[in-house]
This record gives C-alpha cells, sequence and structure tokens, in this order.
C-alpha cells in the first residue's frame, strides 16, 4: 500500500491527539492556534523512565527447551503517561551493545543496578526522549543481555526486531526479567514505528521492512546492507576471505558462543566459498521482499564506502520504487560514516523534520523539499527533486583500440580488435587508474578525450565483457574513472573522509551517566588527478548464471554482465571518463586460483552507463574533444587497506 494513503488515514487521530497535547501545555486562547510543524523539547530527561524487558521472540535457537528473549531497553517521556497520552517509538535493534560499540565514541549501554540502561549510545535518547518520543535499543538475539544465536541477518536476527514492533502494537509477549513470568505491557506507546541503525543495525531495519510488519511506519538505514550475498561474493566473486560463521562469532554474547554451534554450522554450510547462491542467501535478501515494505525509506551511504558497498543501494532503491514506496536518499563522498559525522547541524534537523512528519504526523513540508541531497565536493552539498534525476538514460559507450596496446578509447562506435592483460593480483583499481594512460600488462584501459561540458552520471552501470581466458579460473573488474584534478574526501584514510577533532556539542539533554555530547568532525581530503566513480567485479565461470559457477575452458570465448555500483558523480568540462577492465581488485575482491590472461573482444564488450540526458548529453560533452595520453602518472586517493575480517558495523574514525 503506498505511503501516502497510510498517512491520510491516521492524520486526522494524530491531528486531534496534538490538540489535545497544545490544550494542556497552553493557555486557552494559544489551544486554538495552528497545529504544531516542529515537536519541541517540552519533556524532562532527568525524569524519563527507563526500563527493561524481555519480548518473546517465538524461536528456540540456542535449542535450550524454551523461547528465546531479547532484551530491550526503554527510555520514554514520563509525562505523556500521566496524562494519558501515548507516545511513538524510535528503535535501534543492533548486535553491537556491548562487543563494540555504537557511533564514533563506540559507546556502549551501562546500566544500573536494578539493571535499567543509564547510558544508550548515540544522541537519540537525548534529543528525541524531550521532545516526546521514546527511544528503544534492542539487543539481538544472542548478543548481550539476550537469548538465542546470531544469524547474520537470517530468521532469528530479524525476528529478534520484528517481534519488539509486534509487542509495541500490542501482538507480542514480553517480560520484566529475562527467565521470569511476569507480563511488560506497552501501553505507554500508540505502536508507530521507526526504525534507525548504520550498518549492521540499519541492515536489520531493511530486514524487519521487508516483512511488511505493521506498526513499522519508516526506517533510516545508513550503510546498511540489502543482500547479505553482495555482502561476501559479487557474481561469484569473493569479496572476504571470510564467512558469516567468523561475523556472527565476532558479535555473539559467552553464552551464545557456547551453546549455538548448530546455527553456525548452517552459516559455513550455507554459504561455500564458490560464491554460489544458496537457500541461506535467499533467506538474506531483503531486496526480493521488497513488495512488502510499507514504510517509508530515508536512506543515507556513502558513495566510496568499500565495507558496506554502493552495491546495496541501487537494486534495493529500484525495488522500493517499483512499490511505490515513500523515500529519500542523502548520498555522502564519505566511506563507512554515519551523517552525524559528516553534516552533523543538517542531519539532526532533517532527521527531527522525517520523524516528526512520519511519527508524529507534522505537516512540515519534509515530503515535497528534493529527493536527494548530493555531496559533490566536501561539505559541498546539491539536490535533485527525483533520485536519479528524471531524464537520465542509458548510453551504451564502446571501448576501441588506440594508437598503443592496452591504451584505447571511449566512445560511441563499436570498436574492432582484441585488447589483452594478465591478472596481477598485487594491484589495485587506483594502480590501473593512475596508469590509464601507459601501456601497463595488468589492465585494458579506454579513455574519452577532454570533455567540453559537465557530464553527470545517475544511477547503476552495467558492462558487458566478452573475454577469453587461459585458464579455468578468471576474476574480472570493471570500474569507471574520472580523469582529471579534485578536491576529494580521502575515504581510504583512517576516518574513511572525517577527522574526529577534540571538541564537542551537545545535541540534547544530559545526565550524568549519558551525555548528549559528542566529539566534532572535519572532513579529510586529499588531492587528486583521479577519482574512481563506480566499480564492479565478478568471476567469469559465473557468466550463464549469477548464483552459480563453472569451470572455463581455456581458449574459449565467454561473455558477462558486470553490474556496477549506483553513484551520482559529474565529470567536469575539461576531465576525462575511462573504463578501465582487468582482474583481481587487490583489497577488494580476492584472486582465482590460476593467473590468467584475459583477451577482450572489442565489438562484444560495451558499458550502459546512466547520463543524464542520456546519449546526447554524451555526445555533446565529447563532440570536438581528442584523445591523449598524457606521459604521467595520475594520482589518487592510497589504494584501499580492506582488511579480510571486515565488519559492517564502525569506520575508525578516531585518528
Amino acid at each position: 500500500m503506498p505511503k501516502r494513503t497510510r498517512f491520510t488515514t491516521w492524520r486526522p487521530l494524530a491531528t486531534a491527539a496534538t490538540a489535545a497535547l497544545t490544550a494542556t501545555l497552553l493557555t486557552p486562547t494559544a489551544a486554538h492556534a495552528a497545529p504544531p510543524r516542529e515537536s519541541l523539547p517540552v519533556h524532562s530527561y532527568d525524569d524519563a523512565v527507563r526500563e527493561a524487558v524481555w519480548v518473546d521472540t517465538g524461536l528456540d535457537e540456542d535449542l535450550d527447551g524454551r523461547t528465546d528473549r531479547v532484551a530491550v531497553d526503554i527510555v520514554r517521556p514520563r509525562e505523556p503517561a500521566q496524562r494519558g497520552r501515548k507516545v511513538p517509538v524510535i528503535m535501534d535493534a543492533s548486535p553491537y551493545y556491548s562487543c563494540c560499540g555504537r557511533g564514533n565514541e563506540s559507546q556502549k549501554k551501562t546500566y544500573d543496578a536494578n539493571g535499567d540502561v543509564v547510558r544508550m549510545p548515540l544522541f537519540y535518547d537525548n534529543y528525541f526522549v524531550p521532545r516526546g518520543y521514546a527511544v528503544v535499543g534492542v539487543d539481538l538475539a544472542g548478543t548481550n543481555r539476550s537469548d538465542g544465536c546470531v544469524d547474520v541477518g537470517g530468521r532469528s536476527d530479524i525476528q529478534s526486531a520484528k517481534a519488539v514492533v509486534d509487542w509495541l502494537n500490542g501482538r507480542g509477549t514480553a517480560y520484566t526479567t529475562r527467565t521470569g513470568t511476569e507480563r511488560a505491557r506497552a501501553d505507554w506507546t500508540n505502536g508507530r514505528t521507526g526504525m534507525i541503525g548504520k550498518s549492521w543495525d540499519g541492515t536489520i531495519a531493511n530486514g524487519v521492512a521487508a516483512t511488511g510488519v505493521e506498526g513499522l511506519e519508516t526506517i533510516v538505514p545508513i550503510a546498511a546492507i540489502s543482500s547479505w550475498y553482495d555482502y561476501y561474493f559479487t557474481q561469484g566473486a569473493p569479496l572476504y576471505d571470510s564467512g558469516p560463521d567468523w561475523l556472527s562469532q565476532y558479535v555473539e554474547s559467552p553464552e551464545a558462543r557456547a551453546n549455538c554451534a548448530t546455527v553456525q554450522r548452517e552459516l559455513v554450510e550455507g554459504a561455500p566459498r564458490t560464491g554460489d547462491w544458496t537457500p541461506m542467501w535467499t533467506e538474506r535478501d531483503y531486496t526480493r521482499a521488497a513488495k512488502k515494505v510499507k514504510a517509508s525509506v530515508f536512506l543515507v551511504h556513502g558513495m566510496q564506502d568499500l565495507n558496506v558497498r554502493m552495491q546495496h543501494v541501487g537494486p534495493w532503491w529500484d525495488a522500493l520504487a517499483k512499490n511505490g514506496v515513500e523515500r529519500k536518499i542523502w548520498l555522502s563522498q564519505t566511506g563507512h560514516v554515519d551523517p552525524f559525522d559528516f553534516r552533523r547541524a543538517e542531519w539532526v534537523d532533517t532527521l527531527h523534520r522525517w520523524f516528526d512528519h512520519e511519527l508524529l504526523g507534522y505537516d512540515n513540508g519534509i515530503d515535497r523539499e528534493p529527493m536527494a541531497d548530493i555531496e559533490r565536493r566536501p561539505d559541498q552539498w546539491v539536490t535533485s527533486k527525483s533520485w536519479p534525476p528524471r531524464g537520465t538514460h542509458t548510453t551504451t559507450l564502446r571501448p576501441a583500440r588506440g594508437t598503443e596496446a592496452g591504451v584505447g578509447t571511449l566512445g560511441l562506435r563499436k570498436g574492432e580488435g582484441t585488447e589483452t592483460f594478465t591478472d596481477d593480483p598485487r594491484l589495485s583499481e587506483t594502480d590501473w587508474a593512475a596508469r590509464v594512460d601507459t601501456p601497463t600488462p595488468a589492465k585494458a584501459g579506454f579513455v574519452t578525450g577532454p570533455l567540453t561540458r559537465d557530464l553527470r552520471l545517475s544511477g547503476a552501470s552495467r558492462v558487458t565483457v566478452t573475454a577469453t581466458p587461459s585458464t579455468p579460473t578468471a576474476h574480472l573488474s570493471a570500474v569507471l574513472v574520472d580523469l582529471g584534478p579534485d578536491t576529494v574526501r580521502d575515504y581510504a584514510a583512517d576516518g574513511e573522509g572525517i577527522t574526529t577533532l577534540p571538541e564537542r556539542t551537545c545535541w540534547g539533554a544530559s545526565t550524568t551517566g549519558d551525555s548528549s555530547c559528542f566529539q566534532e568532525t572535519r572532513a579529510t581530503t586529499t588531492d587528486v588527478e583521479h577519482t574512481i566513480v563506480s566499480r564492479g567485479w565478478a568471476d567469469l565461470g559465473n557468466h550463464a548464471d549469477d548464483g552459480k559457477g563453472e569451470p572455463l575452458t581455456p581458449g574459449k570465448r565467454y561473455t558477462i554482465t558486470l553490474d556496477l555500483a549506483a553513484t551520482d558523480h559529474v565529470v567536469p568540462e575539461g576531465h576525462r571518463l575511462a573504463l578501465i577492465v582487468a582482474g583481481t581488485d587487490r583489497g577488494l575482491i580476492d584472486p582465482p586460483a590460476d593467473a590468467p590472461t584475459l583477451t577482450l573482444d572489442l565489438a562484444r564488450t560495451s558499458a550502459r552507463v546512466p547520463f543524464v540526458g542520456g546519449t546526447a548529453a554524451f555526445a555533446r560533452a565529447t563532440a570536438g574533444s581528442h584523445t591523449t595520453a598524457p606521459d604521467t602518472v595520475l594520482d589518487g586517493v592510497d589504494r584501499p587497506d580492506v582488511t579480510a575480517h571486515r565488519v559492517p558495523g564502525e569506520a575508525d574514525t578516531s585518528r
């Protein structure tokens, strides 16, 4: 059901509740004023109710003979309940509350002698509880104070949070203790829930929304996964030398680690390192269930996130659009970074208005504002009424041979002949791009002439490669590169585009045990001569089926289409656009068993790129330009340093 229809069905009730609140707080004359457009901090944070309940998930993943209960820590304003009013909920369901911490300062939950939460990580409770919201922190099953097992995006993870939404809406059961029988009632809430979170937390929000659960009104997934297969593999090529079993053990509580051998075995068996699709991945692919989503979605992602990569944005966004879901998006130049740490004041204001609109029903106009905010340069943002913008059309670009081997041209005319390269796992996309104008044995590069006007890419590209391998295994990489000088956020540095400062700013109310003051940040920038715009990888053995690979026959020609990540980037006038095709992208995919030489059939190789203005815009931008090959090395960001055991959690922004 479209979001807008749901909105109109309950707005009269929200208006009535707002009128009652206004009458309670204001004079009789003021009570007849127009409905508010913004929630105000009128409730005491010091006197907020802090409590814990354990919600029954209905599952017994740890096989102890009783259904698992997940711990739910609650901070809510006391005054509304005293006046007989119910409040909406902002929920962050996370596996990180005890093992690893949340946010730039790695905050963990702390508790008093009664086991009630003293510090809830992040600013949500400090800011929103005084404004009439309850803030709920859910320990995923198998973590912190919850029963059960971590199954990395499967039914246990998702049910951990969905069961809480059900309880908030009167459909579930909760208890006042982990093992007791005394029931806990959610009679203080109207059930209207918004889920928020970065990385794994935001992934849970995606997964719960994909169940279609009633009462979940909006989600705010930040740097979140939409399909767990795409976190570990891309068209058969492995992204990390590890699987979900390692990640499960990383976040599990000691009790879960001791009692969840069955789930661990299932994670190993369900994620073969061949990269083949299994039923386990189907269960963890939320995009396939996007037709069930009823909640609105405010999506935030870094276009240079090499942990939870932009491959998680395009398919999810398109599936939501097909379903008519109300959507909003922010795209930054950062890596795996929360918007609180790259655009703080604007983020708090926008999130406040989003929740006021979606959970309180305030007509504050945020639904009529541009859909997309995009960071063009560090701390410089532009907006788009829709995303991708109207008038964006896919253009087929053709690589062609140049005057030197491996240094070709990129245009609208079909090329002929072949180009050959040999996989060198020691090199990465930054190495290839730096030497795109130089014949090198490990890549084939194809470049336009200098553009005569700006050219904007918006959305996801696809590169079709026809290649003949020399070995039974081969991996392919395709990258689009903006060749030209620029200043960008240094996403390969420790903070992935930000530096943490000693100064603090405060966002909401504080108590002795829970400060609302957080360290400030600034953009970490670097001057470059090339910028990677988008990337895609594949195992050539998956040429016939994205979900199943097969050995290659050396000397036989194969065709495969690589899906490149969605992005939004302007190649400025005077810059050049390059397509590079190569083998292993060091630090981003694992190498194949062999070291193949691949021969590209240029007549059967192409890139389909979404340009604002389509083919006509590309033709205008390249008209009259001539391809030249400067004899120079083009500096970019440092080679990405992606460790084998990457965690979909926090960026290390402390240095």
